[in-house]
C-alpha cells in the first residue's frame, strides 16, 4: 500500500465522518422542537462536519497536487469561530424576544441569571 493510497483512505474516512456530522445536523433541524435545541444543533454538527470535509479537502490538494492551500485552512478556522459565535447570537436574540422554550425543558440558565443580576 503506497503512502498515497493511505492518504486516500484518510481522506475518504474525515469525508465520510464529516457527511455523517452534517446529516445529524440536517437531521436536527428538522425533528428538534425549539430554536434553541435547533441552534444547538446547527452550530455544533454542522461545524463539526464542515470541519471535517475542509480537513479531507485539505489532505487531497496537498497530497494529490503537492500544493498548500491556505484558502481552505481559513475557510476551516473562519468556520470554527463563527458558526458557534453565530448559534449563540440566535438564541440569545430569541431569548431577548421572549421566544418560548419547549414545555419539557428543565431550565432557563439566561432567565436565571438575569433574576440573580449575573449577564
Amino acid at each position: 500500500m503506497t503512502a498515497t493510497m493511505i492518504f486516500d483512505l484518510i481522506t475518504g474516512i474525515f469525508t465520510i465522518i464529516g457527511v455523517f456530522f452534517t446529516v445529524v445536523a440536517a437531521i436536527g433541524l428538522i425533528r428538534l422542537p425549539d430554536i434553541y435545541s435547533r441552534t444547538h444543533a446547527a452550530s455544533k454538527s454542522a461545524t463539526l462536519g464542515v470541519m471535517f470535509v475542509l480537513f479531507a479537502a485539505v489532505l487531497h490538494v496537498y497530497v494529490d497536487e503537492q500544493v498548500f492551500d491556505a484558502r481552505l485552512l481559513l475557510g476551516l478556522f473562519f468556520v470554527l469561530l463563527t458558526a458557534p459565535v453565530g448559534g449563540h447570537l440566535i438564541s440569545r436574540a430569541a431569548h431577548a424576544k421572549k421566544i418560548p422554550l419547549w414545555e419539557k425543558s428543565l431550565q432557563d440558565a439566561l432567565k436565571e441569571d438575569k433574576e440573580k443580576g449575573i449577564e
